[in-house]
């Protein structure tokens, strides 16, 4: 130790000897080139991480996983968190910890994107690159959206900025109207970028290979839903998501997938998750619709995959809440292969079908073709061969059955989005699925969460937010009373 810093001051010295050391020469002996910092990393390669993380931590991890479980399109299985979940436990629901992984990591990764944009700006080191800027617009979108969504209101603008230990809470209205904003300035960059044949990314865009018009049509997509996730609050915005779906469908949108997962180091979440925890099964509320109408998805979705013997358990059983048995399982939870949606065709279909039919337009040309993608999508997802679909298609489609369906196939592309619909629907007075958990109510007491608790390391460490989360016995339980504002609430 004492010949290396001895070695270190004399070679300090000569070099100061020699000519002089300047700051500039310092800095370079001492930048550790195996580690550079984040402002000379070129955002190409950053906006690769921002995409697999979207597909991992915010459309695939703990925050579907839960939310599966309260739209009852999985059941959560055996002695765990999530059986614990699936009878509606409230220690373990409202409990700060049970998304604390999911709300730290979203927010590291949001400020992976404002890097991104940072670097985009004048004078930045990606400045120029509209296509880029673009990306990250929507990731960015598509982040915030499911943190407000989920939460309520939430640290927003003071959130990312390193200096600030405790930032407020920002209101959800104007969470939202900003998003819508961001929203369209990535449409406005990404048609830029398209207008000029741009592709700063290529290979490092694991989504579409930095196609610019790609990346349009998803931010369209986005649009839409953003746009309808508004719904209750802006009850005009029916048009802009038919058009904005419309729009994305003219552009070529084929749906949103990560396809990465071709070999034993790359596993899908959900599988990787099943493998390890074998926390899920398949739900018999869902179950039970597919064998009423005799819907070919059912065998994937309710199998013997995992060797159980039982398929699933009828639904509206008091035995369904509280078994330890395996009840069977969809078939893509044993696939380690299964492409991540971040946003499926099947669903923007049918967000534009839901649209048309409140509007009292056709609304069964999309869903019919939303019913056609969410059969492939289900065979692509199981890994499954040889299974016969046939072309059924439903000339009544009414409201309640683009809704079924949405329900059916967000089972496999997005149990996020469908457990903000139902929210949305009870702000409006509708029901159009009926939940059959009986532990949804206890005693009386609503125990199905009207949102989510927020993250741990906030409410330990943020008075703003554990104002928000409150204190003593009534820690956490204003989820079962207090809808976010978008759905209804104040906050």
């Amino acid at each position: 130790m004492k010949t290396s810093r001895l070695f270190t001051f004399i070679t300090t010295a000569l070099l100061m000897t020699a000519g002089g050391c300047t700051d500039a020469e310092m800095d370079r002996i001492n930048r550790n080139t195996s580690n550079p910092p984040a402002e000379t990393v070129n955002a190409r390669f950053q906006i690769t991480d921002a995409i697999t993380s979207t597909a991992f931590s915010t459309i695939g991890g703990g925050y579907a996983w839960y939310t599966s479980s309260y739209t009852e399109q999985l059941f959560g299985d055996g002695n765990n968190l999530l059986m614990y979940a699936e009878i509606r436990n409230a220690g373990v629901t409202a409990a700060a910890t049970t998304f604390n992984n999911d709300w730290n990591t979203i927010y590291r990764n949001l400020q992976n994107l404002k890097q991104i944009m940072e670097k985009c700006a004048d004078g930045g080191l990606n400045a120029g690159q509209p296509d880029l800027l673009g990306m990250a617009e929507v990731l960015w979108c598509i982040k915030w959206e499911t943190l407000t969504l989920l939460h309520g209101d939430v640290p927003y603008s003071e959130a990312l900025d390193s200096n600030n230990k405790t930032p407020k809470l920002d209101r959800q209205e104007d969470i939202y109207t900003d998003i819508l904003q961001t929203i369209d300035s990535a449409i406005t960059h990404l048609t830029l970028a398209d207008n000029e044949q741009l592709n700063n990314t290529g290979s490092q865009d694991l989504l579409y290979q930095g196609e610019p018009a790609r990346w349009l049509a998803l931010a369209y997509g986005i649009r839409a839903r953003l746009l309808l996730d508004g719904m209750y609050r802006y009850p005009d915005c029916l048009t802009a998501v038919e058009e904005s779906a419309q729009k994305a469908f003219e552009l070529g949108f084929d749906g949103a997938v990560l396809d990465i997962f071709d070999s034993p180091d790359q596993d899908n979440p959900w599988a990787a998750f099943m493998s390890s925890r074998n926390y899920l099964g398949a739900n018999g509320t869902l179950a039970t619709l597919l064998a009423d109408t005799d819907d070919p998805r059912l065998e994937m979705y309710a199998c013997d995959t995992f060797g159980t013997g039982t398929l699933w358990a009828p639904a509206g059983d008091a035995s369904l809440a509280v078994t330890t048995q395996q009840v069977g399982a969809p078939a893509w939870l044993a696939n380690t292969n299964a492409p991540v949606y971040i946003l499926s065709k099947s669903e923007l279909l049918l967000i534009q079908a839901e649209a048309r039919a409140r509007l009292g337009f056709d609304a069964a040309t999309p869903m019919n073709e939303a019913i056609e993608c969410s059969y492939d999508e289900y065979v692509r997802v199981s890994g499954t061969e040889n299974v016969t679909i046939p072309v059924l298609p439903i000339p009544d489609a009414t409201l309640n059955e683009v809704m079924r369906q949405k329900f059916i196939s967000t089972a496999v592309t997005g149990p996020i989005s469908f457990y903000n619909d139902l929210r949305r629907a009870r702000a409006l007075g509708e029901e159009w699925l009926t939940l059959l958990n009986p532990n949804n109510t206890i005693s009386g007491v609503n125990r199905w969460p009207l949102r989510l608790p927020y993250g741990n390391s906030d409410v330990a460490a943020n008075p703003n937010i554990a104002a928000a989360f409150g204190s003593g016995n009534e820690a956490g339980m204003y989820i079962f009373t207090e809808p976010v504002w978008l759905f209804g609430g104040t906050r």
